[in-house]
């Protein structure tokens, strides 16, 4: 845990959906559909509701951000960012919106606490390596900011993944 002026940012592994935090984000599709990753493991935990939510929604572009309840969820709200499929173009800048726009629909609601998925990095195959930077640094530069948030924690379901975002927020810290 390191503090960014008065808000923590906290590596944690494990699973997203069992998060006790304000919101958790899904790292969702175009189509907002939950099917498997991030969005499956939230659809089980939370219920059919996040889906209903989701699905009079529609869809969003690349880089947006919706907010649904949280369903059955430790966590109040679900943050839908989608994030881009590695290979598309432009896709380091589309994952710094993904990032930055969760953490300011986050701030806009007034939550205090939120946890952040490696964004793209399962079936849209983005590398783990440019994710944890991106979304690191992006996120830190945000928290240097005014934010009314307290808590900002990448929970990594996977322990490689783990290991890499625990890296580079070493490297970024000691920068």
């Amino acid at each position: 845990m390191v503090k960014i002026g008065k808000t923590s940012l906290e590596l944690v592994q494990g699973d997203i959906a069992g998060m006790d935090c304000d919101a958790i984000v899904n790292a969702a599709n175009i189509d907002l559909v939950l099917g498997g990753g991030v969005a499956g493991a939230i659809r089980r935990k939370g219920g059919p509701t996040i889906q209903e939510e989701c699905s009079k929604i529609g869809g969003i572009k690349v880089g947006e951000t919706v907010i649904t309840t949280g369903g059955n969820l430790k966590a109040k709200y679900v943050i839908h960012a989608v994030g881009p499929r590695f290979g598309e173009g432009n896709e380091d800048n589309k994952l710094a919106s993904a990032t930055l726009n969760s953490l300011k629909l986050a701030d806009r609601h007034g939550l205090r606490s939120v946890a952040l998925p490696a964004i793209s990095t399962g079936i849209f195959w983005f590398p783990v390596d440019r994710c944890a930077s991106i979304m690191l640094s992006t996120t830190i530069s945000y928290l240097r900011r005014r934010t009314g948030m307290e808590r900002v924690v990448f929970c990594l379901y996977n322990p490689n993944t783990f290991e890499v975002f625990r890296r580079k927020l070493d490297d970024l810290i000691q920068s």
